[in-house]
């Protein structure tokens, strides 16, 4: 065999052996006791818990969750809701802000696509950080 070539069980080792990274390659981060997915969200969170510290922000929530459309019947078989998680929800002078924490793969992701554009209709603002 050439030495450019692994037997099956060295490939299965290998493959158990690497490190797994997140769909996007992102670092699983825990902060406060808390898993974020990816460092930046980490990061984003501290931030944030400043802000709510301050006055500057209220109502601070973790992977809020919106139904987009609920569950329904369709020939006797039950359809699952769409729902969107964000993963920072807050108040700021007055008004509901969702905060995604997203790399610009995510961002171009065709499901996260539309799933923004039905919060935008439904009237929410979203900041991608």
């Amino acid at each position: 065999m050439s030495k450019n070539r692994m037997t099956a069980a060295e490939y299965r080792e290998y493959i158990s052996k690497r490190k797994k990274g997140g769909k996007y390659n992102n670092t699983k981060t825990t902060l406060d006791g808390i898993t974020f997915d990816s460092e930046k969200e980490a990061v984003r969170y501290a931030e944030l818990k400043v802000l709510e510290k301050v006055g500057a922000i209220t109502d601070l929530e973790r992977q809020k969750k919106f139904i987009l459309q609920p569950s329904f019947y369709y020939q006797g078989k039950k359809q699952r809701p769409i729902i969107y998680i964000c993963d920072f929800y807050y108040k700021q002078d007055g008004r509901e802000i969702i905060e995604d924490v997203k790399s610009e793969a995510t961002k171009n992701n065709a499901v996260y696509k539309l799933k923004k554009k039905m919060m935008l209709y439904k009237g929410y603002e979203i900041k991608e950080k």
